[in-house]
């Protein structure tokens, strides 16, 4: 049984990767644009992970998004 959805699982992906390739987490913008959603569509997404104690975050501290899931239930980010 999965933890996340499809949807959440290439959110969590796109994370992985983003910070993985630039040193740093996504910003909420960087997601917005690569998913091409609103900022509140992105927001409600990361709080959404954030309850299902998928990711964890800083509040009001920008790029503070880490991974609380290990890399081998990471869906392929499509």
């Amino acid at each position: 049984m999965t933890k996340f959805t499809e949807k959440q699982g290439q959110y969590l992906a796109y994370i992985y990767n983003y910070t993985k390739m630039n040193g740093q987490a996504p910003a909420e913008s960087d997601m917005q644009y690569y998913f091409r959603v609103t900022p509140p569509t992105v927001h409600q997404m990361v709080l959404k992970l954030e309850e299902k104690n998928l990711i964890s975050r800083i509040p009001r501290k920008a790029r503070s998004i880490q991974l609380l899931i290990s890399l081998d239930e990471l869906p392929r980010l499509i």
